[in-house]
């Protein structure tokens, strides 16, 4: 039966990708979404949209029940699931073909067979794909013997997992029973499963996956490989197409075991096989990872090397139609390279970050496809993954692709939550990683600025920019006296004035009009007089002559925040009031919670003594664990939260009285 109405069952950027392929195939669309999601660009973009209720994933993306009931009840005859959420759920995927509908992805039976990570590799040595040595954790299990019989670091790993999430690496055996004990918690919370396995750890690998296709009609071949190894919390943040170290026989070799590992499952549909790549040259050698039996975050940069539309192949098997080529039909074509951008704070360590998206508006060039499931005004907030989009290039070799990459990011107004863009840019402009030298260990091993350093002039330069501009906007309010010219006084007095807060730098910008519609321009107490013009202003695009320079940008106010764009990157200004504003003073030694999160233990209690970089408190956000802990040597004065409770960004937790105090 041909697919005629699809519902996706996820939110975000890869529900908008496949209802974007979707329509191009003529297909009808159904969006399913959250409370919060209610508005979301995924939903509109859809031609239906369905409330299944609730806040959380558990309440919404993750109750098949609630999925299936919309589904039936518009009709429609295929489901795909996305990535993250149901995608690799094998009694989902058979729900959904019990119930008659369309399942867009592999066999039950295949997800089920790669969803236990530790049965997968026993898969795996049976189809003579080389794999890693690892043990299961059980009640009876001597973890520090097995430890040691693997030998240290290894990774603590759960069976169930992805992304990340339930992972611990160790490095020795007296750390090995509390990663184990954080990796089940995780591990529970995230997938409903706590099983964990010890594996050999690779300290410094390649993380190469290999793109696979399989239709009904026994067709299996590869798309080719993907390198994925920068990766932060064992979360990918940049990939790429082709791999900068794989030689053609060791492409051959890799693309051959993963094709056999899928064919030993019987495997239909995108799927992805993950490999360990120790070494490089035809001799490396490389170990398995996993099957992911879905479509990857990363799945476009092998679209853009190949031609191919996974999405469109997915629903094309899924029809019952045969691939329709083989494996020597294929080839790569330039490279392409993929950047995921985040809420979060490179400077804080990748911390998930929430708030609302002021500004988001892609470049015009140079071109980049933009996967993205935000919009301008949009919220992220703690339920789910902190993605906000995927910015992905195509050029004839992999340094154009990178520093085209890096220019369009650079230009993309992103404005209102703090993001790992800059990370990326200056990631994507490092000798080291434009030398191809991306192994795992790249972000810890790289010295990549987490936050972009802008200079006195551009300061400077935008601050004049951004006084202009707010006199021209109270210049077109003016209302009865609107033909007077702008700045306009009839006797000598002094200077208007604007100040500016750029993090902890104040920039005070006084302007004074010339008859010539020109600005007299001084920056604080210099002895420098600037003349400076603003030759147009259209809604928040500006342009402007500074002495003798002509630039454009733009400049969008928020409440006291001024947001600015200019080439060389973005800024953020508080315009500062000329009156003095009461402080709001501090707890002194207070520590808050740096997101929105569950406490999930406290470790101390009023009176304790602690040492600085002691463990306080624990808490889980957007399914990861984070620690707070103390940050000098002192005694607990006040603990203020209680296990369980719902915390706020920012809320006080404990606070500590300083021994010198």
């Amino acid at each position: 039966m041909t697919i005629r109405r699809l519902l996706v069952a996820n939110r975000g950027e890869i529900a908008r990708r496949v209802f974007r392929t979707a329509k191009e195939m003529g297909i009808f669309t159904v969006a399913v979404h959250s409370n919060g999601d209610a508005e979301a660009p995924f939903v509109t973009d859809a031609d239906l949209g369905i409330a299944l209720g609730g806040t959380t994933a558990t309440e919404s993306y993750l109750d098949a029940q609630k999925i299936l009931a919309a589904a039936m009840s518009v009709g429609a005859d295929a489901i795909h699931p996305g990535y993250g959420f149901l995608s690799e759920n094998a009694d989902f995927a058979q729900a959904v073909s019990d119930a008659g509908i369309t399942w867009i992805g592999p066999p039950p039976a295949a997800i089920a067979a790669m969803g236990d990570k530790l049965a997968a590799k026993r898969t795996m040595v049976d189809a003579d794909v080389p794999t890693l040595p690892s043990v299961e954790v059980t009640d009876s299990t001597d973890v520090v013997s097995v430890g040691n019989e693997i030998g240290f670091p290894l990774l603590v790993k759960a069976s169930a997992g992805g992304g990340g999430k339930g992972m611990r690496v160790v490095d020795n055996d007296s750390a090995l029973e509390d990663a184990i004990s954080g990796a089940k918690r995780e591990a529970l919370s995230a997938f409903g499963n706590d099983t964990v396995f010890l594996e050999r750890y690779l300290t410094t690998p390649r993380h190469i996956e290999i793109q696979v296709l399989g239709d009904r009609h026994g067709n299996v071949l590869h798309c080719f490989e993907r390198e994925c190894s920068i990766q932060r919390r064992h979360q990918k943040v940049i990939e790429e197409a082709p791999s900068p170290v794989l030689s053609e026989a060791l492409r051959g070799r890799m693309g051959d075991a993963a094709v056999a590992a899928v064919q030993a499952i019987g495997y239909e549909s995108a799927g992805t096989v993950e490999f360990l790549l120790d070494g490089t040259g035809d001799d490396a050698e490389f170990f398995f990872l996993e099957v992911n039996t879905r479509l990857q975050v990363e799945h476009p940069v092998t679209e853009e090397i190949t031609g191919l539309d996974l999405v469109r192949e997915q629903i094309r098997i899924a029809n019952g139609e045969p691939l329709g080529y083989e494996q020597s039909d294929l080839s790569i074509s330039g490279h392409s390279i993929e950047v995921r951008l985040y809420a979060e704070d490179p400077a804080n360590d990748f911390l998930p970050a929430t708030g609302r998206v002021d500004i988001w508006e892609p470049v015009v060039g140079p071109s980049v496809r933009y996967d993205s499931g935000i919009e301008s005004g949009s919220e992220v907030s703690v339920e789910f993954d902190p993605m906000l989009a995927k910015v992905i290039s195509h050029a004839p070799s992999r340094s154009e692709a990178a520093l085209k990459l890096a220019l369009a990011l650079e230009r993309t107004r992103l404005h209102g939550i703090v993001t790992n863009r800059d990370f990326l840019v200056a990631t994507l402009r490092n000798e080291e990683f434009l030398a191809g030298n991306t192994t795992t260990d790249f972000i810890s091993r790289v010295d990549i600025p987490g936050q972009r350093i802008p200079g006195d002039c551009e300061l400077e330069d935008a601050a004049v920019a951004v006084a202009l501009v707010s006199q021209q906007l109270h210049r077109n309010e003016a209302g009865p006296l609107s033909f007077m010219p702008s700045g306009f006084r009839n006797s000598s007095m002094p200077s208007q004035q604007m100040l500016l807060l750029h993090e902890d730098r104040e920039i005070e910008v006084n302007y004074r009009a010339l008859r010539d519609g020109s600005f007299e321009i001084r920056l604080g107490d210099a002895e420098e007089l600037r003349s400076a013009t603003l030759v147009s202003l259209d809604d928040d695009r500006f342009e402007i002559q500074l002495d003798e320079v002509r630039a454009s940008g733009y400049a969008s106010k928020f409440a006291n925040r001024w947001c600015v764009d200019i080439p060389a990157g973005s800024l953020t200004f508080t315009e500062k009031s000329r009156f003095p504003e009461p402080d709001s003073a501090d707890v002194e030694g207070g520590l808050t919670a740096p997101m929105p999160g569950k406490i999930l233990a406290i470790e101390v209690a009023e009176g304790d003594s602690v040492d600085a970089g002691q463990l306080l408190v624990l808490m889980e956000a957007m399914k990861m664990e984070h620690q707070i802990v103390a940050a000098f040597d002192g005694s607990v004065t006040e603990v203020r939260v209680a296990v369980g409770d719902q915390v706020d960004n920012g809320q006080l937790l404990v606070v500590i009285a300083s021994e010198d105090t």
